[in-house]
């Protein structure tokens, strides 16, 4: 397990088990980073970098769905010495589906859950829907986007070279987002639990029972306060609403 690959920003030697993010678009490990503060007792946090960003700054980004999620099979099966939970947001709500999916087809170690996050069910396909920001927006337009969710930290948005690196690589992850495909049968037996914001007009109301359909084992689903982001307190203590990790929070 590779700290430029699977990044713990606080290591729990006597961890029992890990959550194990994986990013949205436009995002890093960086942006669960915070989240140490809202772990459960003998729980690591842990979020994979995909290349193209942070410590794998000098790597080429992935070019399409399959190779991302090729790599992201990798990083998480290298954090999987301990039981984990596997989480994902938007875009990587599809990306934790699919790489818990490939790891059970190949045998495991699969993860003790799949937690999708804002993310409409993959088997209905890419739709306009689900295609935000697009990739044919300006860079003026992307960056306003990424202000809105707070996805860019004050350094960077000072910093004209970093905001231009930040486009670049959101434009990176839209052409990965942009060639997601749903493989036929594709489907989860570890529990799954889908999080929803009650304000996010980018989910489909049948989204719940799209998703109950992927599920070959326990399914849960919970609409949380807000957008796609959530309230910033929901999206601050998020890990508290994750059943596999204990009670969620009302």
């Amino acid at each position: 397990m590779q700290d430029t690959i699977v990044v713990r920003p606080q290591p729990v030697p006597d961890a029992a088990r890990r959550l194990v993010c994986l990013g949205f678009c436009g995002g890093g490990a960086g942006s669960y980073l915070a989240w140490t503060e809202a772990m459960p007792p003998g729980t690591e946090l842990a979020a994979v970098c995909y290349p193209g960003r942070e410590g794998r700054f000098a790597e080429d980004y992935a070019q399409d769905w399959d190779e991302l999620a090729e790599d992201a099979v990798t990083a998480v099966l290298s954090a999987a010495g301990l039981p984990y939970v596997l989480f994902g947001h938007s875009m990587g709500g599809w990306m934790a589906f699919d790489v818990a999916a490939r790891i059970e087809e190949r045998g495991g170690p699969a993860p003790a859950a799949v937690v999708v996050s804002s993310a409409n069910a993959p088997s209905r396909g890419l739709t306009p829907q689900d295609m935000f920001p697009a990739q044919h927006q300006s860079d003026d337009e992307l960056m306003a986007w990424m202000r809105e969710f707070g996805l860019l930290p004050g350094h960077v948005l000072g910093d004209p070279d970093l905001c231009e690196i930040a486009v670049e690589l959101m434009r990176a992850d839209l052409r990965v987002r942009d060639s997601f495909y749903h493989r036929a049968g594709a489907a989860v037996r570890a529990p799954l639990q889908v999080l929803t914001g009650a304000a996010d007009e980018v989910i489909d109301p049948r989204t719940a029972r799209q998703w109950r359909k992927l599920a070959a084992g326990p399914f849960r689903h919970d609409e949380l306060p807000g957008g796609h982001f959530y309230t910033p307190e929901v999206w601050r203590t998020l890990p508290s609403r994750i059943a596999a990790l204990g009670t969620p929070a009302a």
